[in-house]
């Protein structure tokens, strides 16, 4: 998880910095929209992870309400 998110945030700073060195609007709005795409993939992605690495130790119940959350938190980001 924390390797996903080291690559994340690198991939993060580096679009800041393509986006100064753009130095246009349009252009820097244009990588903003493919950044926007990649958050949410690493989001489920580490939160897949770590529901998976703690099946064994969440009853049924737990795992049920942990998913319910994190689809209100992807509802709650993506709802336009």
């Amino acid at each position: 998880m924390a390797l996903l998110r080291i690559v994340s945030g690198s991939l993060e700073l580096t679009a800041a910095l393509v986006m100064l060195k753009l130095n246009e609007v349009q252009k820097a709005l244009a990588v903003n929209s493919m950044l926007a795409l990649v958050g949410p993939i690493v989001l489920l992605t580490t939160t897949a992870i770590g529901l998976v690495g703690l099946s064994d130790k969440l009853s049924p119940m737990r795992l049920i309400l942990v998913t319910v959350g994190v689809s209100c938190l992807l509802i709650g980001i993506l709802k336009k």
